[in-house]
């Protein structure tokens, strides 16, 4: 039998659990006779010209791996080179390889005799690892092991990608810490997180500490604007007012900047150029949503002749590459473990597969089970805002809801509160006001008004 070498990398951005992963595949992978080869950067110097296989790849062994599980980000560094073609994503929204990038990758892999590649990364490493499968022709097993503190990518029964809880955990710990600064300020946070395209991080962490308002794309349609949104911000801030408090924190996933509109829409709104990432996407890093909310939040107090004191604060970076959970760390050594049985597998697709568990048992997923055929990417996964999961993180928000335009009583103290009559509070904030039970169709909720409210 020919040697079986595995090869090994990470791609995309950090996220808590991918030195668990790493340790627990090359231990079980060495057990079962392979060798193990892990490269640095993801897949930046395998598309190169200029690789060099002692400077940018290592020989990993049980002694040098056996206690990494315990530690944030990863050995084996990280980037976002893909091996897609960046004219197409310029000039079109289809992902398509780039022949050149799949051809260097193949040969650098050929030539060290990897005929195993284990790949571990979100939606777009995954979707250059498929490239990469389909090039190989047979010749070359892929599996992939789904990283993403976003927790985007269509696993069965709703199975959380890995570094998602953990991510979370911090995330609500910081969120915490601003609600007391908050509250003992008398201010209001404007807080962003993570998300490209589902708002998962961002309810996660808005609904585990209790934030006062959580926004997420999914409750949002396509060509939003920015006064949207602010409605729906403002109306909870007067409410808050009625109620009693002047201080609050608003919890914005990152990926409400996509429902301003495209590219093009986005860069006449800041009325400068976006930048596309190595994947093709606006860098959200380029769209300054959360002093975009600021600006119109606060002059609109000022239109009133009152002051909003208003701080607005990013969590991402700091999630990234935290220590992982006991949670994802038996999680991230359980998937590192079950992904080398898909290579041992003869019933194993060799088109390449996706590796999740489910219940307690491997899945694999056929990765053409999970393109979306418009864009040839991976599909994303949204948050259901129809779900009991939505309906429990909005219960116990503070919002406008049309049962507060249909009692005159609150009615009344929000237009005070607005500086406007009743009939033009009712006017201006219908579209902003939701009704619970109908956003949240089948699941039963209580109603908001008689709900614990949040701290």
């Amino acid at each position: 039998m020919a040697t079986r070498r595995l090869g090994i990398v990470v791609g995309g951005g950090p996220a808590p659990g991918i030195n668990a992963v790493i340790g627990a595949a090359t231990i079980q992978a060495i057990n079962r006779g392979f060798e193990v080869v892990g490269f640095y950067d993801g897949f930046r110097h395998l598309c190169s010209d200029h690789f060099d296989p002692p400077t940018h790849s290592i020989r990993l062994d049980i002694p040098r791996v056996a206690r990494i599980h315990f530690d944030g980000g990863s050995i084996l560094r990280t980037a976002r080179t893909n091996l897609l073609d960046p004219a197409t994503l310029k000039s079109a929204n289809r992902a398509v390889p780039q022949p050149e990038r799949v051809s260097l990758a193949l040969g650098r892999l050929r030539e060290l005799g990897i005929n195993c590649l284990l790949t571990i990364g979100g939606d777009d490493t995954a979707l250059s690892a498929r490239f990469l499968c389909e090039a190989a022709a047979g010749k070359l097993r892929v599996v992939h092991v789904p990283k993403t503190i976003d927790n985007d990518l269509p696993l069965p029964q709703n199975q959380p990608t890995f570094g998602f809880s953990t991510a979370r955990m911090v995330g609500a710990q910081l969120l915490k810490n601003l609600m007391t600064d908050s509250q003992t300020t008398g201010r209001w946070y404007i807080v962003g997180t993570m998300g490209r395209n589902a708002g998962w991080l961002a309810m996660s962490i808005g609904a585990a500490a209790g934030a006062t308002v959580t926004l997420i794309p999914e409750e949002f349609t396509e060509r939003s604007t920015v006064q949207s949104i602010v409605d729906v911000l403002e109306g909870a801030i007067l409410k808050r007012q009625v109620l009693g408090r002047c201080d609050g924190v608003a919890v914005i996933a990152e990926g409400l900047a996509y429902r301003l509109g495209d590219r093009r829409e986005l860069e006449s709104l800041l009325g400068h150029e976006v930048p596309l990432d190595a994947a093709g996407h606006p860098r959200l890093s380029e769209v300054p949503l959360l002093e975009l909310l600021k600006k119109e939040l606060q002059g609109r107090f000022k239109a009133r002749g009152e002051t909003l004191p208003l701080v607005t604060h990013n969590i991402g970076y700091e999630l990234r590459s935290a220590d992982p959970t006991p949670h994802d760390m038996a999680y991230c050594r359980a998937l590192g473990y079950h992904s080398i049985r898909l290579f041992t597998d003869e019933d194993s697709p060799s088109t390449g597969v996706m590796a999740a568990l489910v219940n307690g048992n491997l899945t694999a997923i056929d990765f053409r089970d999970i393109i979306d055929p418009a864009t040839n990417r991976t599909q994303t996964r949204l948050v259901n805002i129809s779900s009991d999961e939505y309906a429990v993180a909005r219960t116990y928000q503070i919002r406008l809801e049309l049962s507060d335009l249909e009692n005159p009583v609150m009615l009344a103290k929000l237009a005070v509160a607005a500086h406007m009559s009743p009939q033009e509070f009712h006017e201006r904030y219908r579209r902003a006001a939701t009704r619970l039970s109908e956003m949240t169709q089948p699941a039963p909720t209580p109603n908001c008004r008689t709900a614990p409210q949040p701290a």
